[in-house]
């Protein structure tokens, strides 16, 4: 194909169009098939994040109906109440340590894990990690925007209670009417909330955590006073459903993991926006577990006294709270409480979506198609495919729940191996920031065709123990071998496995672009060479065929 002269001077409306609808730029920051502003490393006046907007950030992550299920869930799993909490005392931890880790890049070079995987997979190779995290990513969106819609119906419904009596269902008889209007209500408050940028967010962050903080201390004063007690719960034996209960707690653990996997691997994308060295260290290493085991030993506690108080095991806050409506026939101060309780839960779902999924996804698809996606847009496509997902599907029960949150560590664990063994062990925290935004042979980055080999090598090596079992779980949800208390443990084997092979692999077949580039990024050390990337393009359109 060859593109005339005059076709440069008098671009066709197609090209118009085009050039219509890339995203904004920065002065100094063009568009390329590799850069925009939301990719380049976080210039100081945008880094905005202290040490307390860590903590409330993590306020977000660990205090969200999310997190309160968690522990509920692995009660209908088969544990008790106390190795529920243990589970979550050290998958919390865990989850703490990994944060500071997966976030060090971001604090030292400013760069999310989308501009991360570039030096780790290749400029080509990296869309694989970003597509991956941005696919499933669509099911936890999708997740959140359904329990986001059912807590604004269940508001609605306490201001007027004939709307929280309506029983029209729709898809089968799946989805009641209230829940997908409360769903759409909920995606407008989202789309107004999305257009704050990332490093504005923090009061936005701030109301919400004092919101759903408030929701979590009102249900469990009502659970304490009404059965004096931590409920039946705490009295009953463990009876997992599957093997003892050392199993069942390593399950409960990988699922605590895999349900904070993308937020871990993806630290990067908020660390980035600190406004010094070490400001988010100290809220990941206290702050991420102490939100997470406090929100879900709370769920744990008030499901427990629910139930000797209901007679029923209901582990989402909102369907609580739609109960006790009925529970008290209506009463108006119970309408009231349930008012207030359930916008709590509506401000803590449009917080863990933009902070878990529409931020960092949405800079996924920006690195994939940089010229015509930022983050908002990004976030805006994401919020469509979940709802197209039909989550009310795949949340029908809670061994599905369980085995969807699972399932997602299987792929995060060794993209997480991968990026801490590249980062620490191979480079040694040294990369070259300025070719992470070159394509072509120009950058260090580019291996062969684009693609670091060692990278999917590793991940695979990673991924394969713990298929087997998550196919054999999913079509049989009674099965117990090997393969399934693998998968049982899938973080963990995935994580280690691809740090170890990862690092040997370096070892044997070392990399030929290590030690070079600097330790962390120094403000005015990189600037965009337009003119070399422009080159840099021309250079792979040429070998497209483009003259």
């Amino acid at each position: 194909m060859t593109i005339s002269k005059e076709t440069g001077l008098h671009p066709s409306r197609w090209r118009r169009f085009l050039q219509y609808i890339e995203v904004p730029t920065d002065p100094g920051v063009p568009n390329t098939s590799w850069l925009n502003r939301d990719l380049i490393p976080m210039p100081k006046e945008r880094r905005t994040y202290k040490i307390w907007s860590y903590f409330i950030y993590w306020c977000i992550s660990g205090l969200c109906i999310s997190g309160y299920a968690a522990g509920s869930t692995l009660l209908a799993y088969g544990l008790d109440a106390q190795h529920a909490i243990a589970s979550l005392v050290i998958g919390g931890l865990i989850v703490g340590v990994l944060c500071v880790a997966c976030g060090w890049m971001g604090e030292r070079h400013h760069i999310g894990f989308t501009v991360a995987c570039r030096f780790s997979w290749g400029m080509r190779g990296a869309y694989f990690p970003v597509l991956i995290r941005a696919f499933t990513t669509i099911f936890w969106d999708g997740l959140q925007a359904y329990w986001g819609g059912q807590a604004v119906a269940v508001t609605i419904g306490a201001i007027i209670p004939g709307f929280a009596h309506m029983k029209q269902t729709l898809a089968g008889g799946m989805l009641l009417t209230k829940d997908f209007i409360g769903i759409i209500i909920y995606y407008i408050f989202f789309v107004t909330i999305m257009r704050v940028p990332p490093e504005r967010l923090q009061k936005l962050f701030i109301a919400s955590s004092v919101m759903f903080g408030s929701t979590l201390i009102g249900l469990l004063a009502w659970a304490v006073s009404n059965t004096h007690s931590g409920g039946p719960l705490f009295q009953e034996q463990a009876s997992p459903v599957h093997g003892g209960t050392g199993w069942a707690m390593l399950f409960g653990i990988t699922a605590i993991l895999g349900a904070w996997g993308g937020g871990t691997v993806g630290q990067s994308d908020w660390t980035r926006y600190a406004n010094r060295p070490y400001a988010p260290t100290l809220s990941q290493l206290i702050g991420a577990p102490f939100c997470i085991i406090v929100c879900a030993t709370i769920g744990i506690i008030v499901t427990s006294c629910a139930q000797e108080i209901l007679g029923s095991l209901i582990w989402e806050p909102f369907l609580l709270l739609a109960t006790l409506q009925d529970y008290y026939n209506d009463s108006p101060r119970v309408r009231a409480a349930i008012f207030f309780a359930g916008l709590g839960c509506v401000c803590a779902q449009l917080g863990i979506s933009i902070v878990l999924n529409s931020v960092s996804v949405g800079m996924d698809l920006s690195g994939v198609v940089p010229r015509y996606i930022n983050i908002r847009r990004g976030a805006y496509l994401i919020a469509f495919l979940g709802l197209a997902s039909n989550p009310w599907q795949y949340l029908s029960n809670a061994s599905t729940f369980l085995t969807v949150i699972s399932g997602f560590g299987i792929f995060f664990a060794p993209f997480s191996g991968i990026l801490l063994a590249d980062y620490f062990v191979v480079r040694r925290c040294i990369i070259k920031l300025e070719d992470c935004y070159i394509g072509g042979e120009r950058s260090i980055y580019w291996y062969r065709n684009g693609v670091h080999w060692r990278a999917p090598l590793a991940w695979v090596l990673g991924v394969l123990p713990t298929m087997p079992g998550l196919i054999m779980t999913t079509r049989d949800a009674t099965a117990w071998n090997a393969w399934v208390r693998i998968f049982h443990i899938a973080f963990f084997v995935g994580l280690v496995i691809s740090f170890v092979t990862f690092s040997v692999i370096c070892w044997v077949s070392p990399p030929g672009n290590v030690g070079i580039g600097v330790p962390y990024h120094e403000e005015g050390s990189f600037e965009v060479d337009v003119g070399e990337l422009e080159t840099s393009e021309l250079e792979i359109e040429e070998k497209k065929g483009v003259s």
